[in-house]
């Protein structure tokens, strides 16, 4: 990127999460600093830009499947840097009229998702709004306040990549919250980083490249399977359950066959 079009509030001395993740599925908006972590990340463990992609496509097919489901309204927590086939575009695809408000804290993030919807979005239909994510009841009504969401309709709410980089234990009380907030009928999509099913050298590199995270501006934290299957709550988990993003519902069959990235997908009970 141009440092001309720097951002307000960016921090260029430290490596950021959203640029990383950027940069890993080859995009443009990212620094030097986001570059050579990614570059230390890859000696650490080689199939972190796979794995980035398999995150990616687990997205579109989760997104896919909510449409495909009745439910044409998105709220994406922690969207990062836009890149390829973003939520309101796959969407798109699958229904005309589908809305998304994408929310991240990252200013790279946010101004470049305010240029991409102004040049393909649609401002009746597409928002992006700067927000913490642990906010749970502020960001809800900045989202709504766009008026692209319907309150009275189902809404998928998306945490996808992002919840790792959230510490602590409250973070629970946080996504219960999202859950409460959430119309019946509404999906709930994440997927998350764990050492749970891990093993040998792929149990290793993730290990190194977490430790790695530390230097960063974002850190990683770990969660079991367990504590990931709780953000869920008392949501209908929908087939194939809880498992690593390159196995949901697979399309491709070149996605790596790693267990450190696990997905889901779960639907809020009621009509």
């Amino acid at each position: 990127m141009d440092p001309r079009f720097l951002p307000e509030g960016v921090d260029l001395e430290r490596p950021n999460a959203a640029r990383i993740y950027d940069w890993a599925l080859g995009g443009t908006a990212n620094w030097a600093v986001d570059r050579e972590f990614g570059e230390q990340l890859v000696k650490t463990f080689p199939l972190i830009r796979a794995l980035a992609r398999a995150n990616r496509a687990f997205l579109g097919r989760a997104v896919r499947h909510c449409a495909e489901h009745g439910v044409n309204q998105f709220l994406d927590l922690g969207s990062g840097v836009p890149t390829v086939g973003n939520v309101h575009e796959i969407a798109g695809e699958v229904d005309g009229d589908s809305r998304c408000v994408y929310v991240d804290n990252e200013p790279v993030a946010v101004a470049h998702a305010r240029i991409l919807l102004e040049k393909n979005g649609d401002p009746a239909r597409h928002a992006v709004i700067g927000g913490d994510l642990r906010e749970a009841d502020e960001v809800w009504e900045h989202a709504f306040d766009t008026g692209v969401l319907d309150p009275a309709k189902p809404v998928a709410l998306l945490t996808v990549a992002v919840l790792h980089f959230v510490p602590g234990p409250a973070l629970g009380d946080v996504i219960a919250r999202y859950r409460r907030l959430l119309p019946a009928g509404s999906f709930y999509v994440l997927s998350h980083v764990t050492m749970s099913d891990v093993e040998g050298d792929e149990l290793g590199q993730v290990q190194r490249v977490v430790k790695q995270y530390e230097q960063s501006s974002t850190p990683a934290s770990f969660r079991g399977k367990d504590e990931i299957l709780g953000f869920f709550g008392d949501f209908d988990l929908v087939a194939p359950g809880l498992v690593p993003v390159g196995a949901w519902r697979l399309d491709d069959p070149r996605s790596p066959a790693l267990n450190c990235a696990i997905g889901g997908v779960a639907r809020k009970p009621g009509s």
